[in-house]
């Protein structure tokens, strides 16, 4: 077969492109840098000319703002874990929210949400007529099989890898190109809060334990806290500059693990050029379907498995809220909750679920008697392991009601804790 032929017919224009799809559709994207923003693009001009309605448009972590959230009459975003845009959408009745765990999506996708079309940002077809997916494995694959479409946007910069899902020309309903920059995010501001935490939490990592770092400055300020560590893993949902950075200076070399050993395991990633050049043909690096990365079963095989995750606030039963505040829409659940029960089945394994002690500049605790209104529980009381702040690490896994409430006022920010072993004791929690 004449896979270049076949190409050519099938590519057009983003405009093209977006002229196929139709009202009604239920459309899909992937996570951050796999959002084709010239096809979004050309979307959005379509809705605003009236030309596309009741189009759901479903995805995850957008990076930057883009049509997908400019005409909601028109076309309305399902977020499944929010970046900034979403949240903002979300909290003005603009978006709508899917409640999930991040390793559920694939199979939610095949079996309750129709997909009329899956869109996404793939690199340059090799010589056997395949697109790699490159820096997202997350659902992509469940997308290639289920979508009635599937339209391309076909990138220069989105580098190989050699795991990622890949899909085949003839798979393909259309086609665009656009070597547009994939998004590129700052590093990390890290204040001495998040250094203090982070260097808590690097004196509970064993050499040769496998790492897992969400998303935010504590779990960066962890990453670079450990580059004296030796034979270090990595399994992680993300893969984050400062893992990039373990790596190059030795203290992850992957052969202590059970399985991959060798081998940098990720799902999806997205950050700075330096990061995309490394994950580019790196046969080191697998980038595989969430719902194998982020399966708890899998996370524990591995002995001394460390997971690093951020949230907003914790109360004296040990539930963390991570993506809301009150009611007011943050993120989502993405894969925080798989980590902490995956961690702590792990041989020797460890949970840490790290935040500042206060927020609203200094006004407000973090660690509460009960969580705020209507704030959403990320991770349950009996899953949680331990909670780490500036002023030390709280062990609440295998503790009573009192025993966390009492090591969670001792992690407090000092001027709260008066108030909240007061509290504490009016509610017959500490006894």
């Amino acid at each position: 077969m004449d896979h270049r032929a076949e190409y050519e017919r099938k590519k057009t224009t983003p405009e093209g492109l977006a002229a196929m799809i139709e009202s009604g559709w239920s459309c899909v994207t992937d996570a951050a840098a796999s959002i084709p923003p010239a096809i979004v693009e050309a979307m959005g001009r379509r809705a605003e000319a009236g030309e596309l309605t009741d189009i759901k448009m479903h995805g995850l972590l957008d990076l930057k703002p883009s049509a997908m959230f400019a005409c909601p009459q028109a076309i309305l975003p399902v977020s499944w874990f929010s970046g900034k845009i979403a949240k903002a959408a979300a909290n003005r009745g603009e978006a709508d929210i899917m409640p999930c765990y991040y390793r559920d999506m694939p199979s939610l996708y095949r079996d309750y949400i129709p997909v009329d079309a899956f869109l996404t940002v793939v690199s340059p077809m090799d010589g056997e007529g395949y697109f790699s997916a490159g820096v997202t494995g997350s659902y992509s694959a469940a997308l290639f099989e289920k979508a009635r479409r599937v339209f391309l946007e076909v990138n220069a910069n989105m580098p190989r890898t050699a795991t990622a899902p890949r899909i085949h020309i003839s798979q393909v309903t259309a086609l665009c190109e656009n070597d547009a920059p994939l998004p590129i995010v700052p590093p990390a501001e890290l204040d001495e809060v998040s250094r203090t935490i982070g260097g808590y939490i690097a004196q509970e990592v064993p050499d040769g334990a496998t790492l897992q770092l969400g998303i935010g400055n504590i779990p960066e300020a962890v990453g670079l806290a450990l580059k004296d560590k030796h034979d270090l893993g990595i399994h992680t949902e993300l893969l984050p500059d400062s893992m990039i950075e373990l790596v190059e200076c030795g203290a992850v070399t992957n052969m202590r693990k059970p399985i991959h050993r060798g081998k940098t395991v990720c799902t999806f990633t997205f950050g700075s050029e330096r990061l995309y050049r490394f994950v580019a043909d790196n046969p080191d690096v697998e980038i595989l379907p969430v719902d194998y990365v982020n399966d708890p079963a899998v996370i524990a095989r591995h002995p001394d498995f460390i997971s690093v995750n951020g949230g907003l606030e914790v109360d004296f039963f040990g539930q963390v809220c991570a993506e809301s505040l009150g009611t007011a829409h943050v993120s989502g659940t993405g894969g925080q909750s798989d980590y902490v029960r995956g961690a702590v089945q792990s041989p020797g394994g460890k949970s840490f679920i790290a935040f500042p002690s206060t927020a609203a500049g200094g006004t407000v605790s973090r660690i509460r008697p009960t969580l705020s209104p209507g704030a959403r529980v990320s991770t349950s009381k009996n899953d949680v392991d331990c909670i780490a702040t500036e002023y030390g690490i709280a062990k609440l896994r295998g503790r009573t009601l009192s025993q966390r409430a009492k090591a969670l006022i001792a992690i407090a920010h000092p001027k709260f804790r008066e108030e909240l072993t007061a509290q504490a004791k009016a509610l017959h929690i500490i006894i």
